[in-house]
């Protein structure tokens, strides 16, 4: 954040003032700026658009389906990856599909395909990283559902193939949450715990 002559000022006068009036001033001002250096640097969710395209590095991980995204103008995006649905982090195996997904992308850069924006104004997104469909890779290793109540309704019949594959070995293998004989989908504990 660059500072103007009146927010130097401000801060000499925080300071050096001898009345609280000045200082009082003097911290109104630097609020302001404050306020208006961060809300320049946050992402409305207009800003987000069905097919849109985002670049940067991933600085942080909600969980086994959320992430955000830094890019080179750095304003942050949180997206929730598109067509799966991973254990919440209150759930068995959620703290392991938030783990797992650290391990795929965090710190590194990524492109974010946007292919909605959620009623949170998160863009539903799907992930790659150096061609790694990272999505696919959470429900490879068994550590997200594929989502098919939406994924039926957008994604790609070759790509709904592949994500019903890779579920389906993944259960096969008994990889992640599949070591569970009978684990609850998240979109089912959601409701329990409304």
């Amino acid at each position: 954040m660059r500072m103007n002559q009146k927010q130097q000022r401000a801060i000499i006068s925080l300071f050096t003032a001898r009345s609280w009036a000045a200082r009082l001033s003097a911290i109104l001002i630097l609020a302001l700026a404050a306020f208006t250096w961060w809300n320049q640097n946050q992402v409305s969710p207009g800003q987000l658009t069905k097919g849109s395209s985002i670049s940067g590095r991933v600085v942080g991980v909600a969980d086994g389906d959320t992430i955000t995204v830094l890019d080179a103008d750095k304003k942050q995006y949180k997206l929730r990856l598109a067509y799966i649905d991973a254990p919440e982090k209150a759930m068995p195996f959620g703290q392991a599909a938030k783990s797992n997904l650290s391990d795929l992308v965090f710190e590194q850069q990524v492109t974010a395909q946007i292919d909605d924006v959620d009623r949170y104004g998160r863009g539903v997104a799907r992930i790659n990283k150096a061609e790694q469909d990272i999505n696919l890779a959470q429900v490879n290793a068994g550590y997200a559902w594929h989502y098919t109540t939406y994924a039926k309704r957008t994604q790609s019949s070759s790509d709904f193939s592949r994500y019903a594959d890779a579920q389906q070995r993944a259960q096969a293998q008994r990889n992640g949450l599949w070591q569970d004989t009978n684990p609850t989908p998240p979109w089912d504990w959601r409701k329990a715990n409304r």
